[in-house]
């Protein structure tokens, strides 16, 4: 399969290096406040755009998470950023996910924020209904709806509400709708494979859970817990701070640190 290119923003430093990946329709700018900060811890930091996402090529097919996983493990390689911490929001974190499984060799540690790895049951009744809005005669106001209703909360900041409402309307609507089916089809247990490396999941404070945690340990049983307060799903660019000190706090106890 050609994979065409993908655009990424890289920031010099040391290891171990740290590999940032967003969700369905975002691009790199969605993880800006956390490439900042490992950056100015002195960790060299990439972020990525997925393909069919941001500046990166939009090729017509390979939307599967195993195909986004794909993406980031050969340019891991041709960037030489293995092993690497991979730090992944929504669909981003079931990708960091499928990499630290299918290629620990390239992964240090794994960080999944607000991912839906394992879905719990309403997700997965939801997931055709969604793809047969999308594939409607408007799928950019199918999928505001879907951001509008599912993944924010009346406390997110209302202009940053409106900024990412506009910016996840640029992705094209092939994408949108492949992504999403890629989320709807992936196994985290296929084959009984188990991810091995140090692994931190951190929940937004939702009314309703976005992953089924039990299942989740069940499949990472060394998994670390931590949750927001008062944010919605995009915690990572409403409560940064939040944020990076789980994860730093995370890096500090399972001793991956960076390089003096």
């Amino acid at each position: 399969m050609d994979r065409g290119a993908l655009a990424y923003r890289e920031a010099e430093g040391g290891d171990p290096p740290i590999l940032l990946v967003h969700g369905w329709c975002c691009d790199h700018t969605f993880l800006a406040p956390q490439l900042a900060h490992f950056a100015g811890l002195g960790h060299r930091v990439l972020s990525v755009d997925l393909r069919g996402h941001g500046a990166s090529d939009k090729p017509e097919s390979g939307y599967a998470i195993a195909d986004f996983a794909d993406d980031l493990a050969e340019l891991c390689d041709r960037m030489q950023v293995a092993p690497c911490v991979v730090i992944g929001h929504s669909m981003g974190g079931i990708v960091a996910y499928d990499l630290a499984v299918r290629y620990p060799q390239r992964v240090a540690a794994c960080v999944m924020i607000d991912a839906s790895v394992t879905s719990t049951p309403a997700r997965r009744a939801a997931f055709d209904g969604v793809l047969a809005a999308l594939d409607g005669s408007d799928p950019v106001g199918a999928m505001r709806g879907i951001v509008e209703t599912a993944l924010l909360i009346p406390t997110d900041d209302p202009a940053r509400r409106a900024s990412i409402l506009e910016r996840m309307g640029a992705t094209p609507p092939h994408v949108m709708r492949a992504a999403y089916a890629g989320l709807r089809d992936f196994d985290p247990e296929e084959g009984g494979r188990r991810l091995t490396k140090p692994a931190l999941y951190i929940a937004a404070d939702e009314p309703v859970a976005r992953t089924d945690i039990s299942g989740l340990v069940a499949l990472v049983p060394h998994l670390m817990l931590g949750r927001t307060v008062g944010s919605g799903h995009f915690c990572q660019l409403e409560v940064p701070v939040q944020v990076n000190a789980m994860i730093d706090r995370f890096l500090a106890v399972t001793a991956i640190q960076a390089a003096p």
